[in-house]
């Protein structure tokens, strides 16, 4: 189920890139919440549930990393829980390390989405007009990663099907490694010069080239980048006033709880949600359109 992956690339891009700028420069807990939970949502639709438990497992190791490690090195604030070898661990340095755990696995989660939203036809046609070359190469790259994993599984799994090595030795691993790397060394060229011959047969290079386009802007396209940037206009409204200022040292200070901080609250939570909502509620018309035939 990804129907927020069928709007438009510049809508798209547009929503990551308002996401992840508040998510990254704004110091304030309910916005990092925010942006930790869109992020947990969105992930967890576009991934399902089976690389959920892997995931979990590595992101809240990640939290407990940085949440542990800041108040071991930062001895900043004027509450102290216990002293570690002279040093203070301050209460204000470990809720500061958990907050940079929060924004940090935030961030991750949404540049992970983004991975998963954003294909190399996306990029291609966002890029290509002003930095056609480098867009090329970039999709180009993006491609043939995968493809070279998949290639290298393959040859791996005929070499040992073969018997001409086994697992068992290091001689011999080093040995079938060294035939593996030589067939992907092999198979790359090939591949190369046969995406080479490609791209001269459809006539790249070609002055006066037209070219195919799958992506069209649609009513719907325009009411989601409206929506977004009116949503992250009334989020900054608050961070440039600095209704949203929020401090962890030398004292942590209290939550910032004027007009203006609420609605940038709003604002942003709503926007971070936005790719969910819009996916529960194609989900709900699917089902009903099923239950209606």
């Amino acid at each position: 189920m990804k129907a927020f992956d069928g709007y438009h690339p510049t809508v798209l891009l547009v929503y990551f890139c308002s996401v992840l700028l508040v998510a990254m420069f704004v110091t304030n807990p309910i916005i990092q919440l925010s942006a930790l939970l869109g992020g947990i949502l969105f992930c967890g639709m576009l991934l399902g549930r089976r690389a959920l438990p892997g995931n979990i497992a590595f992101y809240l190791s990640m939290f407990l990393l940085v949440a542990i490690t800041n108040p071991l090195f930062s001895h900043n604030g004027v509450t102290p829980l216990f002293f570690l070898n002279g040093n203070p661990v301050t209460l204000e340095a470990f809720v500061y390390g958990a907050a940079i755990g929060v924004t940090v696995i935030g961030v991750m989660l949404w540049c992970r989405s983004l991975g998963e939203i954003m294909t190399s036809d996306k990029l291609l046609w966002l890029f290509g007009r002003v930095l056609s070359k480098f867009s090329l190469i970039l999709s180009m790259a993006l491609r043939f990663i995968p493809l070279f994993r998949r290639q290298l599984r393959r040859v791996s799994r005929a070499q040992r099907a073969m018997g001409l090595y086994s697992s068992r030795g290091y001689v011999d691993r080093l040995r079938g490694a060294l035939r593996v790397f030589t067939a992907m060394v092999a198979w790359s060229l090939e591949n190369s010069v046969e995406t080479a011959a490609s791209m001269r047969a459809r006539g790249y290079g070609i002055k006066g080239r037209t070219s195919f386009s799958l992506f069209r802007f649609y009513r719907s396209d325009g009411a989601v980048l409206a929506c977004s940037a009116a949503l992250l206009i009334l989020a900054l409204v608050g961070v440039g006033t600095g209704d949203c200022t929020f401090y962890f040292y030398p004292r942590i200070s209290p939550l910032p709880h004027t007009p203006l901080a609420i609605v940038s609250y709003i604002a942003f939570a709503a926007l971070s949600l936005l790719p969910f909502i819009i996916e529960v509620k194609e989900a709900l018309v699917w089902k009903y359109c099923i239950s209606r035939i």
